[in-house]
């Protein structure tokens, strides 16, 4: 009987899960590698005083692609997690008072539209029908699709042209709506995948449709709790988990890697290597000894790096009921104020907030009687703004809670119980985040589909990525697609 073919996968963010289950219901043994003491990359989870903060990402929008990985084991989801809707998507808020609450329900966004501007009611229908559009030709039919060649960017290109993928979100989406806070409320999403909306490309309207198809949901037990399911599940498949084990470089031989060293001195001989790691780190660090590494590394060093994020996690000793789950806080400025988080060399005086309160949907993340949250600013990364965030970091927290305190949350300082602050230096540290990016490339049109780090590495044959570095690109959608997209070549190599 022949040996089952070894995989290793570097990191257990979302990615790498997603692709260890994969590789693991297809037979290849699977062991994946974890730097920290839990999994889950950005979706790490924090502890304290009986409050439960999820660390990263809290918007789940395609749970069909969660189910495919559940399914593909032949297991009922319904046994490992459990996702609670989410209902108004978001509630977004203005400086001027104005309020809209982003349901998917179209009477609802008809006549808060029709509230803001009657002619407006029209302008959202056909866009709309374009972000459904966009959504079959770039999300449902490309997805998935690993772009290896620029064939296959030519094959896609036609309906990448008729659907007008040079345009900027904000553009296309100013050319069906005219009222600006409309403008702004359709299409901010481009930054929950760490896209500028006034550079980057109108194929992430398609966000808007996807979420109108599905919906927005949330795990009970928080975004740590659908970790612990995919754990659980790639676990019960035979696959091994190996935590504190943070990778000090992957080896190579001729045309192909060989396995991948751990900093502890443990080593994992491979078949294949996949690095969920960041794509940056991933060739310039883990593959810094090798011509590939530093050809590689070289290259990206040269590429536009997303935004990075400043947050706060926090708890309260009583709830707010005034607060939606998720809250977009709209600061007096917008394309200004982007300008300077994608470009610009310092912190802005203001800022847009994205506020969390998951006890909304699950009051079990606080003890009775209390709430949990987290808030969320865009900032710029290092490598625009080299803020000493060690000094900044604690006095952008102190204006960020006299902002909430005066806006959405009266009396926090008064009801807080605990607080911590995660900076662009932690993304560089604790997630090897180049330039403490918090979205890797970020996702302009040159820097998407063939154009982004491809899954399949070019030159070493067996190694490949996953994960928001890779295509598609970030978000939870995002990296799950990415690794059915590397899954695919990597089934077909090993079983060829």
């Amino acid at each position: 009987m022949t040996q089952a073919k070894q995989a290793v996968v570097i990191g257990a963010g979302f990615g790498g899960l997603a692709l260890a289950i994969r590789l693991q219901a297809g037979g290849v043994q699977t062991t994946l590698l974890e730097k920290r003491d839990k999994p889950g990359g950005r979706a790490y989870v924090y502890e304290d005083q009986g409050f439960v903060f999820d660390a990263g990402p809290t918007v789940i929008t395609d749970p069909s692609a969660i189910e495919e990985l559940f399914a593909l084991a032949k297991k009922p989801m319904a046994d490992y997690v459990e996702l609670l809707p989410v209902s108004p998507f978001y509630r977004l808020c203005w400086e001027d008072g104005t309020r809209f609450d982003y349901v998917n329900d179209q009477a609802g966004l008809d006549r808060q539209i029709h509230a803001i501007n009657p002619k407006d009611v029209a302008g959202y229908q056909r866009f709309l029908a374009y972000s459904k559009a966009v959504f079959e030709e770039g999300y449902l039919k490309l997805g998935a699709v690993p772009f290896l060649t620029f064939r296959d960017m030519i094959q896609a290109g036609p309906q990448l042209a008729r659907l007008q993928a040079w345009r900027s979100v904000y553009g296309k989406v100013a050319s069906f709506i005219e009222d600006e806070r409309l403008r702004q409320a359709f299409s901010f999403h481009s930054l929950l995948v760490g896209g500028n909306p006034f550079a980057t490309s109108s194929i992430y309207t398609l966000i808007h449709a996807l979420e109108r198809k599905w919906g927005v949901w949330f795990p009970k037990g928080g975004t740590g709790a659908l970790v612990k399911g995919l754990v659980k599940l790639f676990e019960d498949l035979g696959g091994r988990v190996e935590l504190n084990a943070d990778v000090a470089g992957i080896d190579a031989s001729g045309g192909r890697v060989t396995g991948v060293r751990c900093k502890d001195g443990r080593h994992w001989p491979a078949d294949c290597v996949a690095s969920n790691a960041d794509v940056m780190h991933t060739y310039a660090d883990l593959l810094g000894q090798h011509p590939r590494g530093q050809q590689e590394g070289k290259r990206l060093a040269g590429k536009r790096f997303s935004n990075s994020l400043f947050v706060i996690h926090f708890g309260l000793k009583r709830p707010q009921p005034q607060l939606q789950h998720h809250t977009v806080c709209f600061g007096p400025r917008y394309r200004e104020l982007i300008n300077e988080i994608f470009t610009g060399d310092q912190l802005a005086e203001d800022f847009s907030l994205y506020l969390h309160a998951p006890c909304v949907t699950d009051p079990s993340l606080a003890p009775p009687g209390c709430s949990s949250h987290y808030v969320l600013s865009p900032v710029p990364h290092l490598g625009n703004a080299p803020i000493d965030w060690s000094v900044e970091g604690p006095r952008y927290r102190d204006r960020i809670f006299d902002y909430l305190e005066k806006h959405y949350m009266p009396g926090l300082r008064e009801d807080l119980v605990t607080s911590r602050i995660f900076t662009p230096f932690d993304f560089r540290d604790e997630l090897n985040a180049h330039l403490g990016s918090a979205f890797s490339l970020e996702p302009v049109l040159q820097q998407s589909a063939w154009f982004r780090p491809h899954n399949r590495d070019a030159s070493l044959s067996n190694l490949y990525l996953v994960g928001a570095g890779t295509h598609p690109g970030a978000g939870v959608p995002g990296v799950i697609g990415s690794a059915k997209a590397t899954a695919g070549l990597m089934l077909e190599e090993v079983h060829a």
